[in-house]
């Protein structure tokens, strides 16, 4: 499947200055995949190798670190020349051998002319750094993110909707098939940007088949949390991670510790908030108390909301009915705000957008403010075509906003200041 990330790979390719590559991302997201297509379309040949897996290479990179002994090994082991310039060397799964993390700080130093690619989840590369120093200055970093509505189109094969999409957004014209645009875009929720639920979707057109992949990749988390946390500290992970549909249910979605147990603190849990943040599993959203131009110097640390880091998952975890969500009859519930609100979080994140929200003294609150050059615009999310809101006057009226932007049900439009853009086409923000 097209993924944005892939003109990324390119441009590392292509480098002059080409330092080895990271490729950070949480797991089930497609990173092994995608550089598995990297190798096979812009190299002659390619070498993927799994730490988790070999053993041998692992005991190999304790013996020594030098990129001659690295690349002699691998020649050997997979019976392939691998040529300067010609061969991609993947080591997937790095979290599983720190030493193989350190060598790329070698690779840059003594080997530039090979590229390396290094894959593995941000809470392997982030924090399972007990003895070894990360390569700081040796390294290039990119991030894979689960498939944005963009990508979820293009795996759909309506390559040419998402042209109709970009230019609407740009020219704020009404799109004729809006009612489609939603009807998708109401698949996609349910679907998340999980490659392999997206596939799964694309091969069977079933949500419950959906749902089965989206309780594998769970599980999987479920699993990453005993094995890369301490006992006492995998279980607060997981009781933070379950609490976040409550969190986003309640009116205000300021993420609350008391939720997760009575008598919560970040004391007790602030920890864990990091280590599912690292993993790449949630998105942090934090509280800026000022709309003023740079917005994030205004941050307040202690308040934030804590969204998932694919909404299908927040979805599947919820037990949100999908007939609820495929209704063309707007659901009388919080909580599709909450989904709403998951979906552009998911959308801006992937766009490297900071996700940053604001409140004042709690009369009015902005879902997201972000910042493009010198201004600063307000970004309000409503699950529905019902629109009303104060807070987007207070906001634009008290800092002086070029405009806003209210992103919901509605189809195009400019009006008083305020750009409509539909939720399908968050992706263009």
């Amino acid at each position: 499947m097209k993924r944005k990330i892939y003109s990324e790979l390119i441009n590392w390719k292509n480098k002059s200055g080409r330092m080895p590559l990271i490729v950070n991302g949480a797991r089930q997201v497609g990173k092994s995949y995608i550089l598995q297509e990297f190798g096979k379309q812009e190299f002659d040949n390619y070498i993927i190798v799994n730490l988790e897996v070999d053993k041998a290479l692992v005991e190999k990179f304790d013996e020594n670190l030098t990129p001659a002994t690295i690349i002699q090994y691998l020649e050997s082991a997979h019976s392939q020349r691998i040529t300067p310039g010609k061969t991609l060397i993947v080591l997937d799964e790095i979290q599983a051998c720190e030493r193989a993390l350190t060598s790329l700080k070698y690779f840059c130093e003594q080997a530039p002319e090979y590229h390396i690619v290094a894959a593995g989840s941000l809470l392997g590369v982030a924090i399972n750094r007990q003895k070894y120093s990360f390569p700081v200055g040796k390294v290039n970093e990119i991030t894979l993110f689960p498939m944005d509505f963009e990508e979820f189109l293009w795996a759909l094969g309506r390559e040419n909707f998402v042209e109709l999409i970009r230019e609407h957004y740009e020219s704020n014209e009404p799109l004729d098939v809006h009612s489609m645009a939603v009807d998708l875009y109401n698949q996609y929720l349910i679907v998340g940007g999980m490659p392999a639920a997206v596939k799964e979707f694309i091969n069977t057109n079933s949500f419950v088949a959906v749902a089965d992949i989206q309780n594998r990749i769970l599980n999987e988390y479920i699993a990453d949390m005993a094995k890369y946390a301490e006992p006492s500290i995998s279980i607060k992970i997981r009781a933070c991670y379950e609490s976040i549909p409550a969190q986003l249910a309640k009116e205000n979605r300021k993420f609350q510790y008391s939720v997760v147990q009575k008598g919560g603190s970040a004391t007790i849990f602030g920890e864990s908030i990091e280590w599912l943040r690292y993993a790449g599993i949630v998105l942090k959203c934090q509280k800026t108390t000022q709309g003023i131009m740079p917005i994030k110097v205004h941050v307040d640390l202690s308040d934030f909301k804590l969204y998932m880091s694919d909404v299908g998952m927040l979805i599947m975890q919820s037990g949100m009915a999908a007939q609820a969500i495929l209704s063309p009859l707007e659901i009388e519930t919080p909580f599709m705000g909450a989904i709403a609100e998951n979906y552009v979080a998911q959308a801006f994140s992937a766009n490297l957008i900071p996700l940053l929200y604001w409140k004042n003294n709690n009369t009015a609150e902005m879902d997201f403010v972000i910042q493009k050059g010198v201004d600063v615009i307000p970004v309000e999310v409503k699950a529905g075509v019902r629109v009303r809101s104060k807070s987007m006057h207070i906001f634009m009226t008290q800092y002086k906003c070029t405009y806003g932007i209210r992103i919901s049900k509605k189809n195009f439009g400019f009006e008083n200041g305020i750009k409509s853009v539909p939720l399908y086409a968050a992706f263009c923000i």
